[in-house]
């Protein structure tokens, strides 16, 4: 998930082909690490009855501490990519980006699918046997999801690397977020249910294969994932800054981007679950700001001891997602417990 932009100059052609080994930054593991702790954090609470207010997403519109992890993740994704791709031959590219993006997918669908079987009740039949578990688990199998949106992101965001230079990148970010309020605005931003998002999740999925909490629209359905490939670009733009260090630069871009975000917030608020533009931009903002704040306190003043367990998450963040992910379903439908009475 990581990569850099060959776009710096329009006629320099790419001469390694070595995708597989980005030049690493220490802070940018350390902030990624940060995201990824985070996210374990969040998804994996411990029960869902009694969290802590800041470990819970906003109702709506809204944010809080939690609504900035996956975004920040998106945005590294996009800062990685422009790293690792720069210098990188196009065609031996796009077969590593487009294989690398599906697995990712793949591995997303697949955490969606375990254990692959229905481990609960199934209506209408009073004891089902193994096929019917596996059947029915296939039947309801959620489609979208964190990994399936961060493997399209990837995708797209690397080629978009390759193939065009950071003016248009910026020109093609900013029609995507114009045009995805465009398009919200064709309809309510609430109730969940009744927005535009939610219309294009209904037509290109039924109930049984969006989140079960809702069955009606879907937070990583198909339309959000639009601008979340604008807060892609956003990490792929400020990338050259990272590189340099340039903390000024990129502190200047991060209080941009809060700026933006909260003026647009009166009139398209920030929502993390529909992935509203002025979202993309508070929530890029908000990242330029920490990773400077990583930067400084890791690569410029060496401060790195308190950085090393983060690093061991930013260097594997698949890994970690996915087994946490693996384990979390393990112990909810394989793993039960006779407490006060009751399995759990």
């Amino acid at each position: 998930m990581s990569a850099e932009s060959t776009a710096t100059s329009n006629n320099r052609q790419p001469t390694t082909d070595n995708l597989s080994k980005p030049a690493r930054l220490l802070s940018l593991d350390t902030f990624r690490g940060l995201t990824v702790a985070g996210m374990l954090l969040v998804n994996d609470p411990g029960t869902w009855s009694a969290i802590y207010d800041p470990l819970e997403h906003a109702k709506w519109h809204g944010w809080t501490p939690t609504d900035l992890i996956f975004p920040f993740f998106l945005w590294i994704v996009g800062v990685t990519t422009y790293l690792s791709l720069r210098g990188k031959p196009r065609e031996d590219a796009v077969k590593k980006i487009v294989r690398r993006g599906l697995l990712i997918v793949l591995f997303g669908l697949a955490l969606n699918a375990f254990p692959f079987f229905w481990w609960g009740k199934i209506d209408g039949v009073a004891d089902p046997t193994l096929w019917e578990r596996i059947a029915y688990r296939f039947e309801h199998l959620r489609y979208p999801g964190v990994l399936q949106r961060i493997g399209v992101v990837f995708i797209v965001a690397a080629l978009l690397s390759l193939w065009t230079t950071r003016r248009v990148q910026l020109i093609i970010g900013a029609v995507l977020l114009l045009g995805y309020w465009g398009v919200m605005a064709q309809g309510p931003l609430e109730p969940p249910e009744a927005t535009v998002a939610a219309q294009v999740d209904r037509a290109v999925f039924d109930e049984e294969h969006m989140w079960s909490s809702t069955k009606t629209w879907d937070p990583e359905g198909v339309l959000s994932t639009v601008p979340a490939i604008g807060t892609a670009i956003f990490g792929m733009l400020v990338a050259p800054w990272i590189r340099e260090r340039k903390l000024k630069a990129l502190v200047a871009a991060g209080i941009a981007g809060l700026a933006i975000g909260l003026i647009w917030d009166r009139v398209f608020p920030i929502n993390k679950s529909i992935w509203t533009s002025s979202f993309v931009m508070f929530t890029g903002g908000f990242a330029c700001v920490l990773l400077a704040l990583c930067i400084w306190l890791v690569d410029v003043r060496g401060w790195k001891a308190w950085a090393k367990p983060f690093i061991v998450f930013g260097v594997n963040p698949l890994i970690a997602f996915v087994g946490s992910g693996i384990m979390a379903r393990t112990i909810g439908s394989l793993w039960k417990v006779e407490v006060g009475g009751k399995m759990l």
